[in-house]
């Protein structure tokens, strides 16, 4: 089975210009222009195949929001190859817009002054939707977004819910092969993102429909995308399974030991014997939390360390989990490395 989404090599620059403040800085740019050039997207591969459900995450300004702008064709790649359903977007934009749909999570598609099911139709119109899979399509979207009470309410009277809940029905109107999701649930309450996710959960598994989803909701990312692809300054860092994202680069594992007494009477000096450690902390006086790099040392030889050298009531391991990954990410201290875990 042929991939939907093939990028090789898929780059984006952008020039942009360098002005100094003030009226002197405008003048001197106006008579001598100079630019500088960014790089937002840097040779990045992808392959997604039909029906494949996955998460694009990055820091903001990583090249998501850009990436996805190159695969709908509203951007011309500076360098490499992008398909989307066998076509070039750039070069046959029409026709990759007829097997696409794109959900901006701060942006609408639907016009805002008229009804709501008035932009359904001109949608369905646009995309020369046949009148009975309309109908099937927006009755389906009515029964599990719960649109009736908002089919005849003008867009602008519509509350962010609302609005978003109506974004994804205008998108999937016209059973899109490939759906882009960019940000879909910012800003909305826990049970309209848990519509929002059962119905494109269900159109995934029922329809076949291939999914990207950028966001920075873990809860997007659990529930919907089983593959994950991490971006960082425009580069892939990881393209794997969400659920080995932790083993991969959760280096950090953390034991807290309750009640501990060291056998010796010496906290520091009993800790200095522990092989591994890379930080401690002993917030009251008697918890000791251990911290120590997997990649170093086995969980195994810092417990028997934590025992040869105190006595204990209770021990705790916490490996990581994935939403720790993520998280460090967005923030900038996320250490690559090729190493595996010990």
């Amino acid at each position: 089975m042929s991939a939907v989404i093939t990028a090789e090599g898929l780059t984006m620059r952008f020039r942009r210009p360098v002005k100094r403040p003030g009226l002197a800085g405008s003048l001197k740019h106006l008579v001598h222009p100079e630019y500088t050039w960014a790089t937002a997207v840097a040779d990045v591969n992808l392959s997604i195949e039909p029906g494949e459900s996955v998460a694009y995450v990055g820091p903001n300004g990583a090249g998501k929001s850009t990436t996805i702008k190159l695969l709908c064709g509203i951007l011309i790649p500076s360098a490499g190859r992008v398909e989307v359903c066998g076509l070039q977007p750039h070069r046959n934009r029409q026709r990759n817009a007829a097997n696409i749909s794109v959900v901006f999570g701060q942006r609408t598609q639907l016009w805002w002054d008229i009804p709501v099911i008035e932009s359904l139709r001109l949608l369905g119109d646009i995309y020369s939707v046949p009148a009975t899979e309309y109908q099937r399509n927006l009755t389906e979207m009515v029964d599990v977004l719960d649109l009736a009470p908002l089919l005849p309410v003008p867009v602008r009277q519509l509350s962010l819910g609302q609005r978003m809940r109506c974004d994804l029905a205008a998108a999937l109107i016209h059973s899109p092969r490939v759906l882009f999701l960019d940000e879909p649930t910012i800003g909305l309450d826990v049970a309209v993102k848990a519509k929002l996710r059962e119905l494109v959960g269900r159109m995934v598994r029922e329809r076949g429909l291939t999914l990207m989803l950028t966001s920075h909701d873990v809860g997007d990312i659990e529930q919907l995308c089983p593959r994950l692809v991490m971006l960082d300054a425009g580069r892939v860092v990881y393209d794997g399974r969400y659920a080995e994202l932790s083993r991969r680069f959760a280096w950090e594992t953390k034991i807290t030991a309750s009640s501990a007494v060291p056998l010796d009477g010496h906290p520091e000096l009993a800790v200095a014997q522990i092989p591994g450690v890379t930080r401690t902390d002993r917030p009251d006086g008697t918890t000791l939390r251990v911290w120590f790099d997997n990649r170093v040392a086995t969980c195994g030889t810092v417990v028997a360390g934590i025992v040869d050298q105190f006595r204990i009531s209770d021990l705790a391991v916490d490996e990581g989990a994935a939403e720790d990954v993520i998280r460090r990410l967005y923030s900038g201290d996320l250490e690559y490395s090729t190493e595996e875990p010990a």
